[in-house]
């Protein structure tokens, strides 16, 4: 099954895959995917941990797999030949993700994503982004990225790198916003933008928060004394990454501040939408020791 929809830029819209694991229904947005094949035998690694199933090499590229159904502590499938693989590229890595059954795939708008609220999204624990009803289903969009580093914590950020390298820089007090929805990468990318000698940071939410904060800064005349640099990642509750960049680049008061697009999705055809758009710099999450140059350099 190929994914290979396309979607226009900087319409707020995704497509969401809709899978099931014992009777649950759970969604991944179809950007993260690859392709999706029937189930393969796995090679078992050694003393790998217990979620991991194994690794194959389909056209000679190793993926190695997570058995989601035991890492979620839900029940195995009954007949393991009728599941399938879910194949995924983000923060540069091929993972396979086995699952019970496919559903099917929404066309969907970011607006529609609620986030789940503070009793099942803590910061550190939830695996859950967002939340969906279709057809009178509840789909629980889950975070791949914090399932991967929960498992292998080196494929998450690396903020030790920062730690090394910027211990004598210099206050600067250029603003930067941010917009991210995950309250952990957001406390992570603050500290590190402060241990770089950034004092100034404005955290939101999503991309509708940080637009609102932009236009009434643009319409009280202070945005360019107040905002220096924009940091957005791309999947996002409400507005994305990409709405985002588009609405600052095509705003003519605006579009002259620097926008530096920081996901795990960028990947090369992601990397084309982001400069159709004008973002000013693309990084992966797992890049974050350079974040702080790109901005530099922006600056």
């Amino acid at each position: 099954m190929e994914t290979n929809i396309l979607l226009e830029n900087g319409t707020n819209e995704l497509e969401v895959l809709e899978f099931m694991i014992d009777g649950n229904v759970y969604g991944i947005n179809v950007a993260k995917i690859r392709e999706i094949i029937p189930y393969q035998k796995v090679t078992p690694v050694p003393n790998s941990h217990p979620s991991i199933e194994g690794i194959f090499m389909p056209r000679d590229t190793m993926i190695s797999v997570i058995d989601l159904p035991k890492h979620l502590n839900l029940k195995e499938s009954l007949c393991i030949k009728n599941d399938m693989m879910i194949i995924t590229n983000f923060n540069n890595l091929n993972i396979g993700f086995h699952v019970h059954s496919i559903y099917g795939i929404h066309r969907v708008s970011w607006a529609d994503i609620i986030k789940p609220d503070k009793t099942i999204n803590t910061k550190d624990s939830s695996i859950a982004t967002g939340i969906i009803k279709i057809d009178g289903r509840i789909i629980i969009i889950l975070d791949f990225e914090k399932i991967v580093a929960d498992i292998n914590p080196d494929t998450g950020l690396k903020v030790s790198d920062i730690d090394k390298t910027f211990d004598e820089r210099k206050r600067n007090e250029s603003t930067i916003l941010i917009a991210e929805d995950s309250a952990l990468l957001s406390s992570l990318i603050t500290d590190s933008l402060h241990k770089s000698g950034y004092v100034n940071v404005i955290p939101t939410d999503n991309g509708q928060e940080a637009w609102d904060l932009l236009c009434k800064l643009r319409d009280e005349g202070t945005v360019y004394d107040k905002v220096k640099c924009i940091i957005t990642d791309i999947e996002m509750p409400l507005m994305d990454g990409h709405r985002l960049t588009y609405l600052v680049k095509t705003d003519k008061v605006l579009r002259a501040i620097p926008v530096v697009i920081f996901s795990s999705l960028v990947n090369a055809e992601m990397r084309k939408k982001g400069e159709a758009l004008g973002a000013d710099a693309q990084l992966s999450k797992p890049e974050i020791a350079n974040l702080v140059h790109i901005i530099d350099n922006l600056l």
